[in-house]
């Protein structure tokens, strides 16, 4: 470190400073504490109703039919956490690409084996990409899709 007094020393003094001042006038951020539910509209309710808690395991906690909008709602949840709230509305466009559509790309969640995971899915005819491995943690994980073509990752840890 440059000695007090010299210029090299005023220089790096100024800068922390301006650094400290900068970052003392930031606005400060939100706080998010966790995700609380994601929202999927589906074009089959039924079959998608199925498919999250026959396939994937989600429990049904509350379903209601809005009358006036023509529309179911289900709150599914997973290890007793609340999860996706499950939309049908009459004839819902579909997604414009597979999966670089602008919005949500994908959805993952978190499996301990995923070999098994992935038996699991294709004994309930559901296919699933050939497994990959992270290339920054080294971790394995595949993709699948839901009913209505939603990306869905299984992501071992």
């Amino acid at each position: 470190m440059s000695p007090p007094g010299s210029v090299g020393y005023r220089v790096i003094a100024t800068f922390v400073a301006l650094l400290s001042r900068t970052i003392r006038q930031s606005p400060p951020m939100i706080k998010l504490k966790a995700v609380h539910h994601i929202a999927i509209i589906c074009r089959d309710y039924e079959r998608s109703k199925q498919f999250y808690t026959q396939i994937l395991g989600f429990n049904l906690d509350q379903e209601v039919y809005r009358a006036a909008r023509q529309s179911y709602k289900a709150d599914l949840s997973l290890n007793g956490q609340y999860v996706i709230e499950l939309f049908s509305f009459p004839n819902p466009p579909g997604r414009p690409s597979r999966p670089e559509a602008a919005g949500l790309r994908h959805i993952a969640f978190v499996v301990d084996d995923i070999e098994e995971s992935i038996r699991l899915l294709n004994a309930k005819g559901v296919q699933a990409e050939p497994i990959r491995i992270d290339e920054f943690t080294n971790r394995r994980f595949t993709f699948f899709a839901d009913p209505d073509e939603l990306p869905i990752e299984l992501y071992e840890q």
